[in-house]
């Protein structure tokens, strides 16, 4: 989580090498676990090995991050059409405390806070859905996103407390159009988020694509 998250974020760019004593020592483990980690990440196709060099970060384009974000929101969508049939009112009752959550997160700051109520009112969506196996391809795929860029973000916590509040409505209404037309707009605007943090990082710099190669 802490590599993919530097890779996903920006911090280290395309044609970087992740160092696994640098790894290791600022997550206070042995270099063992983060060998291992960055295997994983490998066969997500977020690094690449470089014989008798290491590991370093693999090319990602903004069309990589818009496929991203359109499979979560295909994903979330066939979610949400099975779970909304199954809100009772003691599901709906839960839910919108978890929102209250993240609207007391976000209005202290505390981006942990946001971070784990987000997730908490995803989570609850997947489980009534009772759609195991989607909900584990979504997992999969939500592991590329910084949550904790959005979090951060006091801009991109509004717009998600109005995303949580009309879901709950659409929710509580079996309203499918409303529902459908929240994800879109949840998975859309975090794409174009991510994007143009990518772009103020400096991760499609052309600048860097001697630099690239020459690693290469």
């Amino acid at each position: 989580d802490h590599v993919r998250t530097r890779i996903m974020s920006g911090e280290v760019r395309p044609g970087d090498f992740i160092r696994l004593d640098e790894t290791a020592a600022a997550l206070g483990v042995s270099v063992t676990p983060v060998r291992e980690a960055l295997l994983t990440l490998r066969g997500e196709g977020l690094v690449d090995l470089v014989p008798r060099r290491g590991y370093l970060v693999s090319p990602m384009s903004r069309q990589d991050i818009e496929d991203i974000f359109w499979l979560q929101a295909e994903l979330s969508k066939r979610i949400v059409d099975r779970a909304i049939t199954r809100y009772d009112a003691e599901t709906l009752e839960f839910h919108a405390r978890l929102i209250d959550d993240f609207e007391k997160a976000s209005a202290s700051g505390d981006t942990d806070g946001v971070v784990h109520a987000q997730y908490a009112i995803h989570r609850t969506l997947n489980r009534t859905s009772r759609s195991d196996k989607l909900s584990r391809f979504l997992s999969n795929a939500a592991r590329y996103m910084p949550y904790r860029l959005y979090a951060d973000d006091p801009e991109w916590r509004a717009g998600a407390l109005v995303d949580n509040r009309r879901m709950l409505e659409a929710l509580r209404d079996g309203d499918v159009e409303t529902a459908h037309a929240v994800v879109d707009a949840e998975f859309a605007g975090g794409a174009r988020l991510l994007i143009a943090h990518l772009e103020r990082a400096g991760v499609w710099d052309e600048e860097r694509e001697p630099e690239l190669a020459a690693e290469a």
